[in-house]
């Protein structure tokens, strides 16, 4: 058990994105923060429940913020004091923002283990976050996170040229067979090559070198983006095997959303 006093002298700031949190006795709090430090860990947050707490309101959901506590290797760290903490607020009231924000922390969750610096990880994010929460398009930031998180799972696709000849000069498609581009010349080396349109192999070759603190807007038509859906959840499925309850719950909300879909009223619908 470490004392109050032990916490204070190993206190150091940190920023932090918070990840996920759940109850942990009567009054306090299990809080896994992605820091510029240490990676992603697990905090003890006491009486983070109690009435009138004032790191309570800093570990919410969708919070970013700088933190002061102990970052401890191996076992619990602790939060002593929130020093600035904000909400995002659009994804905090955005259902659909919501559910990607949270894939993309589980995504990240996934890929890497507890407790190890990530280095550029975190401002990419960060900015990923701020991203949609600002407006961006919450599907193709979260495309672009699943492109370039391929390579911590141990995925490597050749995104730069043909990987049979090396050109890039032809038109490509994808092959799960050979885990990346193959040109029009080597068609007839992948019977079960994807068939995709130029326009989605643009849009993946750019994913996998683009950086997050660049983005400016990202136009992408809703049939290209259906086709980059297709595409990266069969390499998820067939080249990493990652089953998340988040992207489940995504997969199901894109299927609320046809239902949804106001069809033009008839005749019969129109009010006397």
């Amino acid at each position: 058990m470490i004392r109050g006093v032990d916490k204070v002298a190993t206190s150091q700031e940190f920023n932090g994105i918070i990840m996920y949190r759940r109850d942990y006795k009567e009054r306090d709090l299990l809080v896994k923060i992605l820091t510029d430090q240490i990676g992603k860990t697990m905090f003890m947050v006491k009486d983070a429940k109690k009435r009138g707490s004032r790191i309570g309101p800093g570990v919410l959901p969708n919070t970013h913020g700088r933190y002061a506590g102990s970052l401890n290797q191996t076992g619990m760290s602790f939060i002593n004091a929130v020093l600035d903490a904000e909400q995002y607020f659009t994804i905090s009231q955005d259902i659909f923002k919501n559910a990607y924000a949270t894939y993309i922390l589980a995504l990240l969750d996934s890929a890497y283990q507890d407790n190890q610096p990530l280095g550029h990880w975190f401002e990419i994010i960060s900015n990923a976050l701020t991203l949609i929460d600002e407006g961006a398009d919450e599907q193709i930031i979260a495309n672009i996170i699943e492109i370039q998180l391929l390579s911590a799972f141990g995925v490597q696709p050749e995104w730069r040229q043909c990987v049979v000849c090396g050109r890039n000069d032809l038109p490509f498609d994808y092959s799960m067979k050979y885990n990346g581009l193959i040109c029009q010349q080597h068609f007839s080396m992948d019977l079960h090559r994807l068939h995709l349109d130029q326009k989605t192999i643009f849009f993946l070759r750019q994913f996998s070198v683009i950086k997050m603190d660049q983005i400016n807007n990202i136009n992408v038509s809703d049939v290209t983006k259906k086709n980059l859906r297709i595409v990266i959840d069969q390499i998820y499925d067939e080249s990493v095997g990652l089953k998340l309850k988040s992207k489940k719950f995504i997969d199901e909300m894109d299927s609320w959303s046809d239902k949804l879909t106001l069809k033009p009223r008839t005749n019969i619908d129109k009010p006397e």
